[in-house]
């Protein structure tokens, strides 16, 4: 972490007191609660491709689904089990003869056993009492245990759990053989401090890892997760993008690189992989990785304000606390009305298209104008604005110079066109129509223009540079003198007729430049 500010002494302070264990492990469960994102359903291939991509990224438990639900998905938990990853395999199973049947048919590594524990769920799902539910969760942990598996316990719905109740639960099947507890989070209700305190003291009566499994309902997932680990946590629950039931689980790549560079905690996790997998699993998914999305979103480490852009091309430290590529990001400087001619510069660097600092400041101008009106200035937008202008003729040789050209047209109106000229210093006004905009408009040039009367358009070539209805109008004219001489030249603008305007007016000044 760069710097040595507040925040940075305040989480060295924050670390010193807190019980912070040396390695926090990391529980995938993309496969199982991610695919229980409404509108997410992974076919076979597509987990197996998940979970290998998953064993790259080296997180510590993949849950590969759970193997009750239905034939595809038990054949699913079993295929990943055989596929010899490094990672531990799990399978999630009630607290019923059945379920645990099921996960043990698909030779997993580990059984994530479950039940309910709140009062809500006893009464108005389960129908059990808390005797009940104990008894079925003691019960279930010993015949999985009796299999040789590693066995992980989770109360649900234990954020809502009586507390007392809940360390009872927690230690008879600790008692019992359980190899780790989960505490879930399982509508999002918890605060940070809560699930640190209630992390707090499930570790007083604990001898055995307590993990968590944060649901953002309320936007605190990656929080609730980071603070149960500051009260001793040993593992938390993820998923890829932040997906899951509702509104989704604690993100892996958040709470993977808010350990690692905020906390000094450094899970075995392959870091540079992050932006890899999460492209993987937003594909597979259909579902969109938002832009603003940290550590793998595409403007994580994008920059388009000048003073940003200026300070991270000097130190990328002023406005970035992570380096994108540890990630596997790149960083990104966009053009749009914040940007600056640092930005400009380095992407015609880029392009290894050099200016002068007067057109610099042009190309900077212009791109500002389309960024004002919305538009999203493309390196093909850039090279096309600045070539535009850096083939344009020196201000001071220009003979020819428009100060204002305005066209009218619609269904009922034939197309008109009013343009005010400077020619070699005298101004000149004049209109004309035309079968269409661009027609009208050069009819106006040539009205308030008699000296161009035999300089010909031979050619006309409109082109957009990006797709979409803003791209931007590229035009290419060739005019022709008496003498047969060709004049090439070209204009960019965001209205196709002030393009063709301003290429024309360039082929203009190069006829007047030649008859000098």
């Amino acid at each position: 972490m760069a710097g040595g500010g507040f925040a940075e002494k305040f989480a060295k302070e924050r670390r010193e007191k807190s019980k912070l264990p040396e390695r926090v492990l990391i529980f995938d469960t993309t496969l199982r609660d991610g695919e229980q994102t409404p509108g997410v359903s992974f076919t076979p291939a597509q987990k197996i491709r998940i979970a290998q991509q998953l064993d790259e990224l080296k997180v510590d438990t993949i849950e590969a689904g759970f193997p009750i639900v239905s034939k595809g998905e038990k054949e699913s938990v079993s295929e990943i089990a055989s596929e010899g990853l490094e990672a531990e395999i799990c399978g999630l199973s009630r607290c019923t003869d059945d379920d645990i049947k099921a996960a043990l048919d698909c030779d997993v590594d580990c059984i994530h056993l479950f039940i309910a524990t709140s009062d809500v769920h006893l009464k108005k799902k389960l129908n059990l009492t808390q005797e009940e539910a104990l008894e079925q969760a003691v019960t279930s942990v010993e015949k999985a245990k009796d299999h040789g598996v590693i066995v992980e316990f989770s109360a649900e719905d234990a954020t809502r759990t009586d507390l007392e109740y809940l360390k009872e639960i927690y230690q008879a099947v600790e008692e019992a053989g359980a190899d780790r507890i989960n505490v879930p989070d399982t509508i999002g209700v918890a605060t940070p401090p809560a699930m640190q305190e209630l992390v707090r003291e499930l570790d007083s009566v604990m001898n055995i890892p307590i993990s968590v499994h944060c649901h953002n309902d309320f936007g605190l997932a990656v929080s609730n997760s980071i603070s149960a680990v500051e009260a001793g946590a040993e593992q938390i629950h993820v998923a890829v993008n932040g997906l899951g039931e509702r509104a989704g689980n604690a993100s892996l790549e958040e709470v993977v690189m808010t350990l690692r560079s905020l906390y000094n905690i450094k899970p075995r996790t392959n870091t540079k992989a992050l932006v890899k997998t999460s492209s993987l699993v937003e594909r597979a998914t259909g579902i969109p990785v938002p832009p603003n999305k940290a550590i793998v979103g595409a403007n994580a480490f994008a920059h388009e304000a000048g003073i940003h852009v200026h300070g991270v091309l000097k130190s990328p430290g002023t406005y970035e606390v992570l380096s994108p590529e540890l990630v596997g990001h790149h960083r990104r400087i966009t053009l749009g009305k914040h940007t600056g001619t640092k930005s400009v510069k380095k992407h015609l660097d880029d392009l290894g298209v050099k200016g002068t600092e007067k057109q610099l400041e042009e190309i900077t101008n212009r791109i500002k104008g389309l960024g004002d009106k919305g538009k999203t200035v493309t390196d093909a937008d850039l090279r096309a604005v600045a070539e535009s202008v850096i083939g344009a003729m020196p201000e001071e040789e220009k003979a020819v110079e428009v100060k204002e050209a305005t066209v009218t047209t619609g269904s009922t109106v034939t197309p008109t066109a009013s343009i005010k000229l400077l020619v070699e210093g005298e101004e000149r006004i004049g209109s004309a129509t035309g079968v269409g905009p661009v027609d009208a408009a050069i009819k106006a040039l040539r009205a308030v223009m008699n000296e161009i009367s035999e300089l010909n358009l031979k050619e006309y070539h409109l082109d957009a540079i990006t797709g979409g209805s803003d791209a931007l109008a590229d035009v290419t004219v060739k005019l022709e003198d008496e003498d047969n001489n060709l004049y090439i030249a070209k204009g960019v603008r965001d209205d196709v007729v002030l393009a063709s305007v301003e290429a024309m007016v360039s082929g203009i000044n190069q006829y007047f430049a030649a008859k000098k």
